[in-house]
């Protein structure tokens, strides 16, 4: 089971006119400071914030008659919930969201204000998998899953084939494009876009250094599970293996993957913040902090940033902003 250009090309007809088609912004002072041209995909600016509205949409809107009836049921932290919840609101069927009890309450509301039944349980002692299958076994729904089905990786893609064609409108050619990585739905779906349209491209994923599976198993060649030896920051990147779909997109296209400290990640969301005038959540800034670290390597270069999401939990953001974390 793959997934092609094509699925990602029949995915943007889908969500089209329902997703937005986030636009490419460019900064002065970070071109100066990088001494490149650096093309910002602000997903941020996404409905729900975050790209992962794309992947359920595309999943959502294929559902049989009897399987919307039915309704779903999808496991996230955050930002996959709320793209479910909204996609399921705006699609009419039922949903019921899986989320840790940890996980950052303006996520959690906001899932809940796009009318989803939100499921608590405790990430330290239950399975959030088993959870899942119990409601979807007694309510006969569908699972969603946050990133390892083709539906929602071509769903994803789609940032990456909004990507290369806005940025051939600008008669810019990119040499390096950067995206965050879990599981690898998005950066796995890009890829496959980039390639298509734009062979030459350089497509780096970019994980907290904590979680670092997609470097680990990218080095080794096969899919490797890490037993995490903390948090992070990142809450939305905390997978400890790559995807059994994702991660072959991964091998055939990415150039590399690179790990960020949490220090390097609050610093990027400061420097968006303060000059690009943009609230990027810890997830999203990672591809930023690898950019701004030198982790990758873009002097001269032409380069693609997708800024994920910007769901970051207001006192949290304060202190980031403070410097207090």
């Amino acid at each position: 089971m793959s997934v092609t250009f094509a699925d990602i090309e029949a995915a943007a007809g889908r969500i089209a006119g329902h997703a937005v088609e986030t636009p490419l912004i460019e900064s002065p002072a970070l071109n100066e400071r990088l001494g490149a041209r650096v093309l910002i995909k602000p997903e941020t600016l996404q409905r729900v914030g975050a790209f992962k509205f794309r992947g359920a949409y595309n999943r959502l809107v294929q559902l049989s008659p009897d399987e919307r009836t039915r309704g779903v049921v999808a496991f996230s932290s955050g930002n996959h919930a709320q793209g479910v919840a909204l996609a399921a609101k705006l699609l009419g069927l039922p949903a019921v969201i899986v989320m840790p009890l940890d996980a950052p309450a303006v996520k959690v509301a906001a899932t809940r204000s796009y009318g989803a039944d939100v499921r608590f349980y405790d990430r330290l002692k239950e399975s959030r998998e088993k959870i899942a299958a119990e409601i979807a076994a007694e309510r006969g729904a569908v699972v969603v899953p946050a990133f390892d089905d083709p539906h929602i990786i071509a769903g994803q893609g789609t940032v990456g084939l909004e990507l290369v064609r806005q940025a051939q409108a600008l008669g810019a050619s990119l040499d390096l494009a950067l995206a965050s990585i879990s599981g690898g739905g998005l950066i796995g779906g890009m890829s496959v876009a980039i390639k298509a349209l734009s062979p030459a491209t350089e497509v780096w994923g970019v994980e907290p250094a904590l979680f670092d599976d997609t470097r680990q198993s990218l080095a080794a060649g096969e899919r490797v599970t890490i037993k995490p030896q903390g948090r992070s920051l990142c809450d939305a990147l905390e997978s400890p293996f790559p995807g059994e779909i994702t991660f072959p997109l991964m091998k055939a296209n990415l150039a590399g993957a690179v790990g960020i400290t949490d220090p390097e990640v609050a610093e990027a969301m400061r420097y968006a913040f303060s000059v690009l005038k943009l609230v990027v959540e810890p997830g999203g800034a990672v591809g930023l902090a690898a950019l701004l670290t030198g982790k990758v390597a873009a002097a001269g270069k032409t380069v693609g940033l997708v800024l994920s999401g910007g769901n970051v939990d207001p006192d949290q953001f304060a202190q980031i902003i403070r410097g207090e974390l």
